[in-house]
C-alpha cells in the first residue's frame, strides 16, 4: 500500500520531469517518434532474417553429416511426416498444433472402439455380484481337474 502511494506521489512528478528533459532540446515530433520505432523494427526483422538463416545453414551441415553417416554404417533415413502447407500463423506459435480432421475421426473412432470395450461388462449391480459369487465355484473345479490329471510320485 506504501509503495502504491509513493509512486503515486512521485509518478506524476516523474513524468512532468520526463516531459521537460525532451522538450529541453527543441520539440521532438510524432514523426521523429514513428521513425525511430521503424528502423527498431526493421532491424529486428532483419537480425530475426539472419537468425533464421544462420540456423538453416547449421542444419543443413548436420543433415549432410548424417547422411554421411547413414552412408557409412548403412543406415536408413527415417520418413518424415511431411504437412502440405504449413500454417503461417503458428510459425512462431508456443502450443500444440491443430489435429486435421482425419486426425480427429482416427481418435473418434478409437475412442468407440473402447466404449463397445467396455460394453462387455455388466452395468447391474446385481449381475457384478452373480458373477463374482460364481468365481471361486469355478476355480474350485479347475483346480480339480488340474488335480485328477496330475500325478504325485
Amino acid at each position: 500500500m506504501a509503495a502504491f502511494i509513493a509512486k503515486q506521489m512521485v509518478g506524476d512528478k516523474l513524468s512532468s520531469v520526463t516531459g521537460a528533459i525532451g522538450k529541453e532540446g527543441g520539440e521532438e515530433s510524432k514523426d521523429g517518434e514513428d521513425a525511430e520505432s521503424a528502423e527498431l523494427e526493421e532491424a529486428r526483422r532483419e537480425m530475426e532474417e539472419k537468425r533464421k538463416e544462420k540456423h538453416r545453414k547449421m542444419e543443413e551441415e548436420r543433415e549432410t553429416m548424417r547422411q554421411g553417416i547413414r552412408d557409412k554404417y548403412g543406415l536408413k533415413k527415417k520418413e518424415e511426416i511431411v504437412e502440405e502447407e504449413p500454417d503461417p500463423m503458428s510459425e512462431g506459435r508456443v502450443g500444440r498444433r491443430k489435429k486435421t480432421p482425419a486426425e480427429l475421426a482416427a481418435e473418434a473412432s478409437k475412442d468407440e472402439e473402447d466404449e463397445d470395450e467396455f460394453a462387455k461388462f455388466p452395468t447391474n449391480l446385481n449381475e457384478l455380484s452373480a458373477k463374482v459369487s460364481e468365481i471361486p465355484a469355478k476355480l474350485a473345479q479347475g483346480v480339480g481337474e488340474v488335480t485328477q490329471k496330475c500325478v504325485l510320485q
